[in-house]
């Protein structure tokens, strides 16, 4: 059988070359390859920048109400094709459909705000700051942007980005993980349908090549990244060094605080869609407990072993019998994550609930992990520090509410994190003091929706202006301020004036 080979999309085609690199793409349920695909060259990266930067006057010049208009249509086609894009992102990435579906679903909200954006377009005009003189602000298109996105949400990271920057103004080339590279073609096809032009929106596959090409082109004006805190930094000083705006977004150590005044069955349920949702593999994953109060910690930790005991594992594709948590990305992920659990049970961490070697009948090969608990990690542990990215939950004990806040602030990552308690006045000190940039109250996995902001403090970002919602829309627009005076009639004098101005 031949196998498929996944090319990009420039110029509003697919474009290939015989002589590009290749990575193998699997379908994680089953370890099969299923595909291949192309890692772009320097010179393809080039062409899309050339397309990009042909198309974007134009598109910079096209009336915001237009540019929203391809927007309502994109929208409508994504609506139109969610459960192809939802069956692609569980094939390539292995999270369970109705999770996919539900990816989609957040990545159409920023689509849906892009839909507005003319009215965040409008500057601010004040008349007569001087005698006869008016100034306004305009807020302008920053030129070709450029996305590089991670594999663990194909469909909704991409469409936090390139939306809000087409609606702007701005040409855009999409760097998306080569794991699993089809839904960003197939967005790149249903953005064409949507009548956008040849050229504003381009997909390169590829590897540190196209990103390294990506950051020190000229051309290229803003950079958005989402991925790992090592990456993320490199993406930010590498970007800022090469003269271009940057927000890069990086790892995540979320807690969630457990209250002993907590509804604990409200606590256990939350943690388990937190910590084992995706199989972990979110950077809003929940995978730190921290409960206050030993009578708390042991009520918590045996809940938790029951229910991450009676986790289902499978095929994420299997609707009839859904399972809870699909399998993780690749073997290489696999092994990585199985490591950790390793390293946990060598440093010290009592393990719980063991979900390394779990096999699913029918999918022997494939990348699964049944859910890991651990208790009484301690804040030295490596599996405390240091992201794992898979199903593996910590309970570090706390021995009351001030602990808990100094172990969360202590923390190099800053991305989210939760209190579960009763108490008002306890979750408004905790959201007060804690130094994080996106806190829950009763809800475990705070991501604002479409039209506010996200980011995370610390180490989880680089850069100044988070991502989607109105940070974004300054992020995608230069603003020029403009002031003028028109002259009544002949001036009768020609005098030159060479003080500071000052109306």
């Amino acid at each position: 059988m031949t196998e498929t080979t996944i090319h990009h999309f420039i110029n509003g085609a697919l474009r290939s070359d015989e002589g590009e690199r290749r990575a193998p793409v699997y379908n994680p349920a089953t370890g099969e390859r299923t595909a291949e695909v192309a890692l772009a060259s320097e010179a393809q990266v080039r062409e899309a920048i050339d397309a990009a930067e042909a198309a974007q006057a134009g598109w910079a010049a096209t009336p915001p109400l237009r540019r929203a208009r391809v927007m309502f249509r994109f929208k409508q086609l994504i609506e139109e094709n969610h459960d192809r894009l939802a069956e692609l992102i569980t094939r390539e990435h292995g999270k369970v459909f109705s999770d996919a579906k539900g990816e989609v679903i957040r990545g159409l909200e920023v689509v849906e705000f892009a839909c507005g954006i003319p009215h965040l377009l409008k500057g601010e005009h004040s008349s007569n700051v001087g005698t006869d003189v008016d100034s306004w602000s305009m807020q302008q298109p920053v030129g070709v942007c450029a996305g590089i996105t991670p594999f663990n949400f194909p469909a909704m990271v991409p469409m936090w980005m390139f939306p809000v920057a087409l609606a702007c103004g701005n040409a855009f080339v999409l760097k998306p993980s080569e794991k699993d590279p089809s839904v960003a073609l197939l967005l790149a096809e249903l953005l064409r349908e949507a009548g956008l032009p040849d050229g504003v929106f381009n997909v390169v596959n590829g590897d540190k090549t196209a990103v390294d090409t990506l950051l020190t082109d000229e051309r290229v004006r803003a950079i958005s990244f989402v991925g790992s805190t090592p990456i993320a930094q490199y993406i930010y000083e590498t970007g800022a060094a090469n003269g271009k705006r940057v927000q890069a977004l990086g790892g995540a150590k979320n807690h969630m605080v457990v209250m002993p005044d907590a509804d604990l069955d409200q606590a256990v349920d939350a943690l388990m869609g937190a910590a084992y949702g995706s199989a972990g593999e979110r950077c809003m994953a929940v995978s730190v407990a921290v409960p206050v109060g030993e009578e708390t910690a042991d009520r918590l930790v045996q809940r938790l072993r029951e229910r991450t005991e009676g986790l289902k594992v499978g095929n994420g594709l299997d609707r009839d019998n859904e399972p809870d948590m699909g399998p993780l990305v690749t073997r290489e992920h696999l092994e990585k994550v199985q490591g950790y659990v390793d390293v946990g049970v060598s440093e010290g961490a009592e393990l719980v609930v063991d979900g390394r070697n779990h096999t699913v009948a029918g999918h022997e090969n494939g990348f699964f992990l049944g859910g890991c608990l651990f208790d009484r990690v301690t804040p030295e542990m490596r599996i405390y520090r240091e992201e794992i990215f898979g199903p593996v939950l910590s309970v570090v004990r706390a021995a009351d509410f001030d602990e808990a806040v100094d172990l969360i602030n202590a923390h190099e990552f800053g991305n989210g994190t939760a209190v579960f308690t009763r108490d008002g006045d306890a979750a408004r000190t905790f959201a007060q003091r804690i130094q994080v940039g996106m806190v829950g109250i009763n809800v475990p996995i705070p991501v604002p929706m479409a039209f506010h902001s996200f980011g995370g403090w610390k180490r989880s970002r680089f850069g100044v202006l988070h991502a989607h919602g109105p940070e974004a829309v300054r992020f995608y627009t230069e603003m020029k301020t403009v002031t003028a005076r028109w002259p009544k009639g002949v001036r009768e004098t020609n005098t030159n004036h060479f003080s500071m101005p000052t109306m």
